[in-house]
């Protein structure tokens, strides 16, 4: 009888170690993955009951022409958004290119020359770095435009810094930014339970403040998002998690009709708004990728888990450890050695469906301060909910691991991580 081990072995000729090391591990997490499926459930539910008010129909699958006047299958998706994260208000379009695109028409539609925002998660993700002003002088950032801001660094246990958060509050702060998911950082991503300490904290000094959260690979970790614990304005990319792997591209932004209406005539134009723009026959895959999000976004998890467990049991720094609560797909590994993440995420890039054949290489990627190694070979070009690993080339060489729209995929994806590193002299195995 043919078995996986004897085609792992044969077909794609790995170490029997590694295999060994892997499922060893693997037998131990079956507890750890049973955990997942009452939040799976209860996403899937939530999902499939805003589709059923929303009177979803294949009508809404078709698009019309030039302006995009009364489109009911735009309008029929940002109805099902607002309703799976709980707000009044949606924009979820084709024409927003990734997620640091919407996180840009959140923070310039919404702030003015003379305001200040506040980041309390410390340095955004890079990619926000030129948008706000930290880094670069394109002319165009917040700063270029006299909006002001400060960055409060997470704690060294990881938590956010509520006092100096507090005491950096003045008359001019008009935004308080929360990154829910690590970023290139070593940290936990934030669970709801704290961004829900963020909103308490500043609605209590001034409820005027905007609290923003960029929800980037957090969606459907938990039974609830930022949006349900008072949070103004949320969003997020397409091809990550809310996309289920089924989106060709997009972004959504959702929060407060007041901020959405002003975020809107910055994506368009003052007074067109949401009004315009085409979806170019995109809403069949939008809606049916947020139906097969819930059980997408566990597939990943999973295999996050098992990264953690196997390389934790090898002697690396992990984080989050496997056991510990999660609130984004992202495992960060700690590799100490330059070689030893190029090995790694030559490892991804052999685990892919597409483009298996490629070696990913670091090279200096606009918006990033250091020459960044990207291993994906996905069906949507930088999908992040497919298999993939990245990792800026600079101490202390942290790989960050994250999607695989199924289990098995992920688990692929450990194994020749590892199967790389042990090819190349890197890798000793007990």
């Amino acid at each position: 009888m043919k078995t996986t081990k004897d085609l792992l072995l044969k077909v794609f000729n790995f170490n029997e170690r590694v295999i060994e090391i892997v499922e060893a591990k693997e037998k131990e997490l079956i507890e750890e993955f049973k955990k997942l499926d009452d939040v799976q459930s209860y996403n899937q539910f939530k999902v499939l009951k805003a589709m059923q008010d929303s009177r979803l129909s294949d009508v809404h699958f078709s698009w019309n022409t030039g302006y995009g006047y009364n489109d009911s299958g735009r309008e029929t998706l940002e109805r099902v958004y607002s309703r799976v994260f709980n707000v009044e208000d949606s924009i979820v379009r084709p024409i927003i290119v990734s997620g640091t695109h919407a996180l840009t028409l959140c923070l310039t539609g919404l702030l003015r020359p003379g305001d200040e925002m506040i980041s309390a998660t410390g340095k955004p993700y890079d990619t926000l770095e030129e948008v706000i002003g930290i880094r670069g002088g394109n002319g165009s950032s917040l700063r270029d435009f006299g909006i002001g801001y400060k960055q409060i660094d997470i704690l060294p246990s990881h938590e956010i810094d509520l006092d100096g958060l507090m005491n950096n509050i003045n008359d001019k702060t008009k935004m308080v930014y929360v990154q829910r998911s690590t970023g290139y950082g070593w940290r936990k991503a934030l669970t709801i339970e704290d961004i829900k300490e963020v909103v308490d904290r500043v609605k209590s000094v001034n409820e005027n403040i905007i609290i923003m959260v960029d929800n980037c690979y957090g969606e459907f970790l938990e039974v609830e998002e930022p949006t349900d614990v008072g949070v103004d304005v949320m969003a997020g990319s397409l091809i990550k998690n809310p996309g289920g792997g089924l989106a060709l591209t997009g972004g959504y932004i959702v929060g407060k009709k007041k901020l959405i209406d002003l975020i809107s005539y910055r994506m368009t134009s003052p007074g067109i708004g949401k009004e315009c723009g085409l979806t170019f026959g995109l809403t069949r895959n939008m809606f049916q990728g947020l139906f097969m999000a819930p059980k997408v976004v566990t597939e990943a998890l999973k295999g996050a888990i098992l990264c953690a467990k196997v390389f934790e049991s090898l002697g690396y720094e992990v984080c989050p450890k496997f056991n510990e609560k999660r609130s984004d797909i992202i495992q960060s590994i700690k590799l100490n050695s330059e070689d030893k993440v190029i090995a790694f995420c030559e490892g991804i890039q052999s685990a892919a469906p597409v483009d298996s054949h490629v070696t990913p290489v670091p090279w200096d990627m606009p918006g990033y301060d250091s020459p960044v190694i990207m291993a994906a070979g996905a069906f949507v070009q930088g999908s992040s909910i497919e298999l993939s690993a990245d990792s800026p080339i600079k101490e202390p060489y942290i790989v960050y691991f994250q999607g695989g729209l199924t289990y098995e995929h992920g688990k692929f994806g450990v194994l020749k991580g590892l199967q790389s590193m042990y090819e190349k002299g890197l890798l000793e195995m007990p």
